[in-house]
Order: C-alpha cells, then structure tokens, then sequence
C-alpha cells in the first residue's frame, strides 16, 4: 500500500517577518572609560552578563606568544585572587546561580555568566576583584598550563583546525589574525609572572564594555555596576587589532597529510563590513549559495552527487577583517571534483541572476534566523556583545533587518560578483598529496606544503 500523497495546498502560506524589536536600552560610559548598555527584560528571572575586553596582540611579531598567553590567562584567571581562592570563587558564584566563564578569540578577553538578579551585586564585586586582583598562584597556572596544551595539541591534529590554520596563514600573512590557535610548545613556555604582566597592561577598563540583559531595572543596575566596578582603574587604553591587509589569492595551497581518507576544502576571501552597505546583499549571495539546506551548495554537492555530508558557507567578522568562508569535507576520491563544483556555484551566483523565489527564501531564513538567535536573554547578550565591542549601536539589530528587507536581485548579483567569484577567494585543501594533487592541477596551479609546521621563535 502507498503512503498517502500530501496536499501541499493544505499548508497555509508563509506570513511576513515580523519587524526586529529595538530592545530598550539604558547605556552610560564609566568615569573609567568602561562602557555599560543595560537591556531590562522582565518576565523571566535571570541576568546574562558579557564583559568584552579587546585583546588583540599588538604586533604581527608578538602575536604567538600573545595569543599563547592568552590560551592560559582565560582559564588562570579564575584560580584565585588575594581574598579567594579557586574554590571560594566557585562556591561564591553557584550561590548565585552563576557559573563565570572566560574565552578569548584574535580580538578579546570575554567574561560571561548566567545569574539570578538578586545576585547581580555580589557577582560584580567578584567580577571586579578578578579584573584588579587576580593573583595567577604559580602552582595552578602550571596545572592550567598544562591542561591547555594538552587540549591545543589534540585540537592542532584535527584536520579541520589544521586547514582553518593554514587558510589563515595564507590570507593574513604577517598579520596577527594569521595566528588562529597557539603552538603547543609556547603554551608550555607561559610562567605566571608573564600573565600577571598581561593582565595588569592589557585588561583595561577603557575601550571595554559590559552588557547586561534580563529582569532588571536599568537605573539601579547602573548604580550596582558603578558600585562595584569604580575600583577598576588601570590607566591606558584597550588594543585593538591593526587593519588587516588585502592579499592576493594565489594558488591553491595543498598541505599534505599521507594516507588521509578525507580531504578538507576551505575558500575563505573577504567580506563587507557591519557598516557597509552591501553586507545585507552579500548575505543573502552566500546564503543562496551555501549558507543553509536549502542552498545551492548544498544541494549540489550533497544531494545530487554525494561528495560531502554538510557543505557550508558563512559570512564572519572580526574587528579588522570580515570574510566569506566556504567549506567541505570529501572523500580523497572526488576532492578534486568536489572543488570544481565549489567553485562551479560560485561562479554561476556571481554571473547570472538568482531568483525571486530564491531570494524571498534566503531573506525569510536570515530574518527568521536573527529573530530567532535574539529571543533569549543569553542570545541577545552574546548579539549585543559583539555589537557594542564594534562600536555599533543597539538598533543596528532594526537598520539591518530592513535592508535585509529591501535587498533586490540586481543588488545579490552585483555583491556575488565582487564576493564570492572564485578568483575573490583563496582555496586551501588538506589531505593526502600523493592521491589529489594532480587532479587538482588539472584546475589551476598547486603549492603542496606539509602539514607540519616549522617551529616559531619564542
């Protein structure tokens, strides 16, 4: 017996994006020169906090170490100040309902919690005391040294990191943001005198912001902050990253990794900024093209021929450089055509039209996808974060939901021939030299380079 045929004329058609709520938003600027937005949001019983402290290294020359420093200080710095130590800190914030977590990435220092209002004020004084009195206690930095090059180590033998590494070389150059993840033998060479020199120079008050989102009032949870955070007063001002350059793309790099059954396909070339007026198009380009199911990507390489389970692309931006960023993983056997096909779609988006449907379709999913990534209190706080540390305001949220709304077909093909023509990009694959390098030269030129890496100097 067949299944029975559904009716596609039952299901009711799609209704229009609702408008992007412009949260209400409370924001001052610390004597300090931190600077506080506070978003009331009643209804459900917690705060999310996010404090972002810029963190880029300051020079091409010092980036591996900083960025190795860096690695250990996110987890050091939790480990006990000259009032607590590791264990009092933890008991402190689960009082709260709070569980304080620190990461960094090429641009920042991000301190990030989920707590019950009524612990805002004890929170913050210990958040206060972690930024002016974090003591770094030689014996748990060396264990907190350890633990992290044993997860760097593991993470720089996963062929994806090891493309992603190699695709930033390639496109940064010299430049600071070419040191994605640090190397496992400067990890261990971290001393506690070395992070406390970090923290004391580069963990500043001035160029930092803190978001507050959830059930609070602005007025007193303003008053709380200046309460607890007056104490910080480092003199200087935060680092931000240098302008990134424009390299050419060059040929394809191939790092070689014998007997790999995988290969790894990564384009990556740059993108529009927050603040240009193209991003809403070139958005929704990458979206058509590979930024979700029902991508043409996708749809290619996954669906008509098999070559690779989820393909992707994306468009991502740090503070001096935003990007277009392609990916697959295949089988070794069809990297070659794989990568034909990659570059196949790329270039039919940015050289024929897309459709209205497509375009209506990608512009529903992006809209449905920012409402979506906003709804929650822990949504709206990372989204705020990344906001305010690019120095953008609260209703950019709004702006760039209508002119996602307005974008038109001529504007996508015009963003897709500058962003995401094959020639815009630069290529790099991971995987086994000896099976793919020559397919891959029957589509352009190949530089083959090992997949180890010379050391870096200290």
């Amino acid at each position: 017996m067949s299944a029975p045929t559904l009716d596609l004329s039952l299901i009711p058609p799609l209704g229009e994006p609702r408008p992007q709520p412009v949260p209400e938003v409370a924001e001052t600027t610390l004597p300090n020169g931190l600077r506080l937005v506070v978003v009331p949001r009643p209804g459900v019983p917690l705060v999310e906090l996010r404090l972002r402290v810029p963190f880029a290294a300051s020079t091409s020359r010092s980036a591996a170490v900083h960025t190795a420093r860096a690695a250990v200080l996110s987890g050091a710095v939790l480990l006990g100040t000259s009032r607590r130590d590791q264990t009092e800190i933890a008991q402190l914030l689960q009082g709260h309902g709070a569980e304080l977590s620190v990461s960094t990435d090429p641009d920042r220092l991000l301190f990030s919690t989920t707590l019950l209002p009524g612990g805002l004020g004890p929170v913050l004084e210990l958040l206060a005391e972690l930024l002016t009195d974090a003591a770094y206690p030689t014996e748990r930095v060396e264990a907190e040294r350890g633990r992290v090059a044993e997860r760097i180590a593991i993470a720089r033998s996963q062929p994806g990191v090891i493309a992603r590494t190699a695709l930033a070389a390639r496109r940064y150059g010299t430049h600071p943001y070419a040191v994605q993840l640090p190397r496992t033998e400067l990890v261990e060479q971290v001393k506690a005198p070395a992070l406390r020199k970090l923290h004391r120079e580069r963990v500043l008050p001035a160029g930092s912001s803190l978001v507050l989102v959830g059930d609070l009032d602005p007025a007193a949870a303003t008053d709380a902050v200046v309460s607890a955070l007056s104490v910080w007063a480092a003199e200087g001002e935060a680092v931000a990253a240098a302008p990134a350059p424009l390299l050419p793309s060059g040929p394809l790099r191939l790092v070689d990794r014998p007997g790999a059954v995988q290969s790894n396909i990564r384009l990556g070339g740059p993108a529009p900024s927050r603040v240009d007026p193209q991003l809403p198009a070139v958005r929704l380009a990458n979206m058509i093209y590979g930024g979700y199911f029902s991508s043409r990507l996708v749809e290619n390489i996954r669906e008509r021929r098999g070559y690779s389970y989820s393909p992707r692309s994306g468009v991502e931006h740090l503070a001096a450089s935003s990007s277009v960023l392609v990916e697959a993983d295949v089988a070794t056997e069809v990297t070659a055509p794989a990568l034909l096909e990659i570059e196949y779609e790329l270039g039919r988006i940015a050289l024929l039209p897309v459709t209205g449907a497509e375009l209506d379709a990608a512009r529903r999913y992006v809209l449905g996808s920012m409402a979506l990534s906003t709804a929650t209190h822990a949504g709206l706080a990372s989204t705020l974060a990344a906001l305010v540390g690019a120095g953008l305001p609260a209703g950019w949220l709004a702006e760039h939901q209508r002119a996602l709304a307005e974008v038109t077909v001529d504007e996508v093909t015009v963003a897709a021939r500058r962003y995401l023509e094959p020639a815009a990009l630069t290529a790099v694959v991971v995987g086994d030299a000896g099976q793919v390098a020559d397919p891959l030269r029957a589509l352009g030129p190949v530089e083959v380079t090992p997949a180890v890496e010379p050391r870096e100097e200290s």
